[in-house]
């Protein structure tokens, strides 16, 4: 009888790229989940709305939703499990989410280790500063957006609090906000 292989756990720090201070993430996932699911967990743990278009590129690979109008060349992410694409610790992949607004995150992986008791996975174990808001217009947005808010004077400074529905921190993080999102939403009988 064939031994089936121990669950393995892989610690993957995200980072959204040219975000200064950067935004990141420090997750807990299954090594063996597909990257379509891997998707949805880094959708919940950076706190998009998963309103765009994905992609997730490997070495010389890209993997995503297959679509004819986008050629041929995009390799069905629902396929490939994570522990094939990111096999040995400091091995990385990159996450694009929305094309138009450019979000670039570079997913490392840290540690690669057995699981632990009571250790939920997917969990997020640390992380720092709030998700820019959607459709901001990229990191160039972004910094445009966070002056107006941070400063009254700003002749955007109303509109852009109304557009984002009120304050906005961009230090704030919590990290049992993110484990909220990220558990597995409970059926109804």
């Amino acid at each position: 009888m064939a031994k089936t292989a121990e669950p393995v756990v892989y610690q993957l720090k995200v980072t959204l790229d040219e975000t200064d201070p950067p935004v990141w993430r420090r997750l807990l996932v299954p090594a063996s989940i597909s990257l379509k699911q891997l998707h949805g967990v880094l959708q919940k743990a950076m706190g998009w709305t998963n309103s765009h278009l994905h992609q997730f590129e490997v070495r010389d690979r890209t993997y995503g939703i297959p679509d004819p109008e986008f050629g041929e060349n995009t390799l069905d992410e629902a396929r490939a499990r994570l522990d094939q694409v990111l096999t040995r610790e400091k091995d990385t992949i990159i996450y694009e989410y929305d094309f138009g607004d450019g979000w670039i995150h570079k997913v490392a992986l840290e540690k690669i280790a057995k699981p632990v008791e009571g250790v939920v996975v997917p969990s997020c174990i640390a992380g720092a500063r709030a998700c820019p808001p959607e459709d901001c217009g990229g990191v160039w947005g972004y910094q445009e957006f966070l002056q107006a808010v941070g400063d009254p004077s700003h002749p955007e400074h109303e509109e852009m609090l109304e557009w984002i529905g009120g304050p906005f921190d961009p230090e704030s993080f919590e990290v049992t906000e993110v484990n909220k999102r990220l558990a597995p939403r409970k059926r109804r009988a």
